[in-house]
């Protein structure tokens, strides 16, 4: 049986994400320059004089460890500058993966530990890489798709010079509102009336968060109820191909509940399809659960 080593660590957005190994390793320096961005951005004078590559040298020297840990750490040696700020700036400056806090599971961030990730992984992570290949891995899953849907999902900015640069080896199309949009040209383009089946999302899931113009998956009206207050987005399933609602599941001692909760009501085979989905979905996350059930 093929193991394929999967990692957690920022990466997409400066977001924490689930990627392999493999991946991580290639995409990761691509998404520096975004990072770096984001670093300056966000910490503006509390960066300032900060040498940023002794602050990656040492805290690799500190490292596995919470941030929690690290950041008081940090700041004895780097003394001008608030622990908050060097927390911050060893997160998205130094490759970092959450190790695992045993065999099965991760802990929830705040009490993460995080290690260098060429130590952790036994391979060297570039320094630098050119963005291309990451262009091609987000058209395999979301074109066809404009230049601003990319820079959306990824974080980074200005991509439109890799786009030209790739134009020969991409087929081109134009939407609603005359807008090019890119695709590789052996990836399956179904027809517009091709039925999509029922699909459960996951919180955060790429697929509601993979294009500037959402239009596509899900309607400006019910946006706002995917998206909290506090940026959390929430878990949603899917109804020909657009998202229709959000879900919860709700343990009761041997009892099991999916919770649905439409936007509007669901016609009968919509309703017959989420049901079978969702006990799949549900007997796979509660696999000792009595009972199963998905409401409505």
């Amino acid at each position: 049986m093929r193991v394929t080593r999967v990692v957690r660590a920022t990466a997409l957005r400066g977001t924490l994400h689930l990627m392999s190994a493999a991946d991580y390793v290639a995409l990761r320096p691509a998404l520096q320059p975004m990072l770096s961005y984001y670093l300056h951005a966000l910490l503006k004078e509390r960066a300032a004089n900060l040498d940023l590559a002794k602050l990656a040298a040492h805290a690799a020297t500190l490292l596995p460890a919470t941030f929690d840990e690290l950041r008081p750490l940090l700041a004895k040696k780097f003394t001008k500058h608030d622990e908050r700020a060097l927390g911050y700036a060893v997160r998205v400056q130094l490759p970092l993966v959450q190790v695992p806090t045993d065999a099965d599971r991760w802990a929830f961030p705040a009490s993460a530990q995080f290690a260098a990730a060429d130590k952790w992984l036994g391979r060297k992570v570039p320094a630098t890489a050119a963005p291309h290949d990451l262009v091609r891995r987000y058209l395999a899953a979301f074109g066809p798709a404009t230049v601003k849907d990319a820079q959306t999902w990824s974080g980074m900015r200005d991509l439109k010079p890799v786009f030209e640069s790739l134009r020969d080896e991409l087929v081109t199309f134009h939407d609603d509102k005359k807008r090019e949009l890119f695709d590789l040209p052996d990836a399956p383009r179904p027809s517009a009336d091709t039925p999509a089946p029922a699909r459960f999302l996951p919180d955060f899931d790429n697929l509601v968060l993979g294009h500037d113009d959402r239009r596509r998956i899900v309607a400006d009206d019910h946006r706002k109820q995917i998206v909290t207050k506090n940026l959390l987005v929430k878990a949603t399933f899917l109804v020909d191909g657009f998202v229709a609602g959000t879900w919860t599941i709700e343990r009761k001692k041997s009892a099991a509940t999916l919770q649905l909760t439409p936007f509007a009501p669901l016609k009968k085979p919509a309703r017959a399809a989420l049901a079978e989905e969702g006990d799949a979905l549900l007997r796979f996350v509660e696999p000792d659960a009595a009972s199963y059930a998905v409401v409505p």
